[in-house]
Formats: structure tokens, C-alpha cells, sequence
């Protein structure tokens, strides 16, 4: 049977919860009917194909589709009621506050994408300064690409998850004005900037800011699209010591590559996390929740008016203010996205840290031997002053691994392929049943030219799978399928 015919016959199987999964999003998450597969060539179904693609998009996992079907076996219409889907979410919550170790104190502000995240840091602040808000985002181009929209408060597609049409780049209504400032998280040559000078970058435009009579919104990020937390923590104590309440930090930790620990000690510091479901932590695409500080909800502005088309009121913590002029109806796909990612989640925080390690140390040594196999380069995930040090909260930042298809395990040029290429790869991978995560631009070439990456990224779900085998079945696991990887990408860069 070939896969479109798989695909028919696991949608036939359950329209009820798969179908669901397709819904509530914006066009991202819409199933090609040539392929049944969305834009990023995953499914809200289990597939049989060799994936290392969560830095992108995953398939749903055979477990968690088990444990869906069981958790509603009514199917999920019921929570089109905003008190179905309302009882839904605040049990979600509890299961986020359980599998992080927070408090009841921690709001959490569910949302259909990563993306639609960012309203979120905006809504927070909005009101604070009479000449609005500069959002300080920290490498565009190693976060989503719809972010630069969502970032400057600007709708950035073409329909919302309520279903409403919107124009991508116009601003969200009743929004006060938000200016996007942009700092590259690597230099020309593609190494990562260090902590202290990003800090240094930070300070200058937070004082800018201030200046204008604009309020910062500064992004930190931990765990980029190739795994770069930056800047570090104490850099960022100092710029909180130095304006205190005159600055507000959101840390975009979308990868969902981030230790109970790590988010701890950024909620204890007032900042807001983002995180998703749909990453690391290997749901299906796309889902995703802020976990807010105390004093956030209480001290925000009453909801934006254009928020009602992009939220729904259980989405919103309750005493948040005008949070009424939001549709008290329900997201089901929404919900079982997120119910899926959580039950994964959950399985995973269950795990002692010595036992993931043991996975990690395994996906490192495989990662190892392709790029010798291949004599490519790793991209570097920590700023060269800082590859030598053992830096906190790193382990599942090793779950992701960036491969420069351009430069040898030396560092010499030894192939001119562009970022365009590695998409041409990349898309054959898949034809052939091997999915690794989408090109990223980190790598310069002559010419402000972007050369060619892909990614290779462990999910939460592979880690509890891989926990239950000895160290020699392993390995084994590992080297199977790193040398199918291999074969397949040494015949492409061969040609």
C-alpha cells in the first residue's frame, strides 16, 4: 500500500479526532489532498517513516493517538462548547503546572501556534509607554518565520484559528503601536555572539527605547532553530538590575528544549516563557501556551479588541481583563493537539535526568559518526568563547544537531550549495521516507548568500521509546538509522 493510501485509510479510520487535529489553525495546518500531509509533510496521524524532524513538524505518535482515543472516545464535537473546552484547558493546565513543577500562581495563556505567541508578550505591555512598544527580537532568522509579523502585533496569515479572514501585515486592531527592532543572534561569519555583547546591544536599545517614551519587550531565546540559548542569565539579572520594572523580558523556548529548572528560573525572574507542543516535545502541529509570572495577568491592559479574532476566551486566564469580548465558543482541534503534546510531555518529565542523558549520549556519538561519515560540520550551538564550558540547562539542547552541508568537519569550503539546495534535499528525503528537520539560514556563503543546512533533532516521545532498550540495542537503534541517513544524503551530495 503507498502512503497517499495509508493516508486515506487512517483518516477513514477516524475522522472524529484526526480530522479534528486539521482544524482550528490557519492554513499551515490544512492536509494536502495529493499527499494528506500539511505543508511541513507531517500528519495528525502515526506514520511509519524514519523522522529526526522535530525541530519542524512531527506526525502524531502511535502512543499518544492510543491515549487520545481512550481520553475521548465520544470524539471531540463536545468541545465546540465554550464550557466543554473551557474544563479542557484548565485541566491542561494543571498538567502543565504538574510536569514543570510550578505553582497554582503561573497563569498559562493557551494559543493555536508559536506564532500567535507573540501577541501574547505584547498584550502584556501594551499600555505601558504612551508611544507604545518596541519588540526587541533576538535572530529572526532562527525563530519562525511568521514571528516578524506577529512580533510588530501584524496578522501573518491569511485566516485566523477562529476562521476569520485577515490581511497578512496588517495590524491587529485596538493594539497600541509596536515598533520590531531585530538583533542577529551570528555574525557574518556564522558564529553565535556572545552573551555579554548581545547584552551590551540590549542595554544601547533599551535605553533608545525609553528615550522615545516606548516601553522594551525584550526576547531571549533558549533554544533556537540550532539550539543557542542566548543571552545568558546573568546577563540578563544585570540588564533587570539595571531597569528593573522599566523593561519586560518573554524567553521564546518554542523548541520546548528547556529543563523544568530553566523555565523555574525565568518565571521566578518575572519573565514570560513561550513554549509548544509541536517541537521537542513531539505533538502533532500546531499548538502552543505562555506561562505567565505572577502580576502579569493582573497588571496587563484590558484584551486588545482584535484579540477576539485571534483568541478564544478559555484560551485567555480568567481575570484577565476584557478577556469577555472573546467568543465563549471552543477549539476541539486545539484541544487535542495540545492534550496530545502534554501527554507526551508528561511521560517525559517522568523520566530521571540520568536516563535521558543516557538516550542523548547516544544520539550525540550516531550524530558523530554521519557528519565524519559525510565530513560535514556541526553547527556550533554555543558562542565559540563558550564552547569549552560547561554552560546550565544544556542537555536537551543536544537533542538538536545542525548540519553544514557546505564545509568540511574542518571547517574548509568544500561544497557551494545553497540554502535552495538543502530545500531540494531536504524534499527528496522525504520521497524517499526520511524526514529531518527543514533548512535553517545560520551558514554564510560569499555573496550574503545562505548555504546549506539540515537538521537532525531527537523528540520527547523517542527518548521514552528509546529509555526502554539496553545500551547495546541502543546504539543499534542508532547506527541503523543514521546509516540510512547517510547512504541518502551522500547520494545526493555525490551528484
Amino acid at each position: 500500500m503507498n502512503e497517499c493510501a495509508q493516508v486515506s485509510v487512517a483518516l477513514n479510520l477516524d475522522t472524529s479526532l484526526h480530522q479534528w487535529m486539521t482544524r482550528g489553525g490557519d492554513a499551515r495546518i490544512v492536509l494536502d489532498p495529493a499527499t494528506g500531509l500539511n505543508r511541513y509533510s507531517s500528519a495528525p496521524f502515526p506514520r511509519d517513516v524514519l523522522a529526526f524532524a522535530s525541530s519542524t513538524a512531527n506526525d502524531l505518535g502511535e502512543d499518544a493517538d492510543k491515549w487520545l482515543r481512550a481520553r475521548f472516545p465520544q470524539g471531540a464535537a463536545h468541545l465546540e462548547d465554550g464550557g466543554a473546552y473551557a474544563e479542557c484547558l484548565n485541566e491542561l493546565r494543571g498538567t502543565i503546572r504538574a510536569a514543570y513543577g510550578l505553582d497554582s500562581d503561573i497563569d498559562v495563556f493557551f494559543a493555536p501556534s508559536g506564532t500567535d505567541l507573540e501577541y501574547i508578550g505584547l498584550l502584556a505591555v501594551d499600555g505601558r509607554r504612551q508611544g507604545g512598544v518596541v519588540n526587541h527580537l533576538l535572530g529572526a532568522d532562527e525563530v519562525g518565520s511568521g514571528c516578524i509579523f506577529s512580533a510588530a502585533g501584524a496578522y501573518f496569515a491569511q485566516e485566523t484559528a477562529l476562521g476569520m479572514a485577515v490581511m497578512p501585515g496588517e495590524p491587529v486592531a485596538g493594539l497600541g503601536p509596536v515598533t520590531m527592532a531585530d538583533t542577529p543572534v551570528r555574525c557574518e561569519a556564522g558564529e553565535a555572539f556572545e552573551s555579554r555583547m548581545l547584552a551590551t546591544d540590549f542595554a544601547s536599545s533599551i535605553q533608545e527605547t525609553l528615550a522615545t517614551d516606548r516601553y522594551p519587550l525584550v526576547h531571549v531565546v533558549h533554544g533556537s532553530k540550532t539550539g543557542l540559548v542566548l543571552p545568558n542569565l546573568d546577563d540578563v539579572d544585570a540588564l533587570k538590575f539595571r531597569f528593573g520594572e522599566d523593561v519586560c523580558f518573554v524567553v521564546d523556548a518554542c523548541q520546548a528544549r528547556i529543563t523544568s529548572e530553566a523555565i523555574r528560573a525565568y518565571l521566578s525572574r518575572g519573565m514570560i516563557v513561550f513554549v509548544t507542543g509541536s517541537k521537542f516535545m513531539g505533538g502533532p502541529p500546531f499548538s502552543g501556551f505562555a506561562l505567565l509570572p505572577p502580576g502579569i495577568v493582573s497588571g496587563a491592559a484590558p484584551l486588545a479588541r482584535g484579540m477576539a479574532q485571534i483568541f478564544r476566551r478559555a484560551e485567555v486566564p480568567v481575570g484577565w481583563a476584557g478577556r469577555e469580548i472573546c467568543k465563549d465558543t471552543g477549539n476541539p482541534g486545539l484541544a487535542l493537539r495540545l492534550s496530545a503534546s502534554l501527554f507526551e510531555l508528561a511521560r517525559f518529565q517522568a523520566l530521571p535526568i540520568e536516563r535521558v542523558a543516557r538516550v542523548v549520549r547516544a544520539f550525540t556519538l550516531a550524530t558523530d559518526r554521519l557528519a565524519s561519515l559525510l565530513d560535514v560540520r556541526k553547527v556550533a550551538s554555543v558562542p565559540l568563547a563558550d564552547a569549552d564550558e560547561a554552560s546550565g540547562y544544556t542537555i536537551e539542547m543536544l537533542t538538536l544537531v545542525t548540519l553544514d552541508l557546505c564545509h568540511a568537519t574542518d571547517g574548509a569550503l568544500i561544497r557551494l550549495l545553497a540554502l535552495e539546495d538543502a530545500g531540494r534535499i531536504h524534499a527528496a528525503l522525504i520521497a524517499e521516507g526520511i524526514r529531518l528537520g527543514q533548512p535553517v539560514r545560520c551558514v554564510r556563503l560569499a555573496g550574503d548568500r545562505w548555504g546549506a543546512t539540515l537538521r537532525i533533532g531527537l523528540s520527547m516521545p523517542q527518548i521514552v521509546m528509546l529509555d526502554a532498550l539496553d545500551d547495546t540495542a541502543l546504539a543499534q537503534w542508532f547506527e541503523i538509522r543514521s546509516g540510512r541517513i547517510g547512504e541518502a544524503l551522500h547520494s545526493h551530495l555525490a551528484a
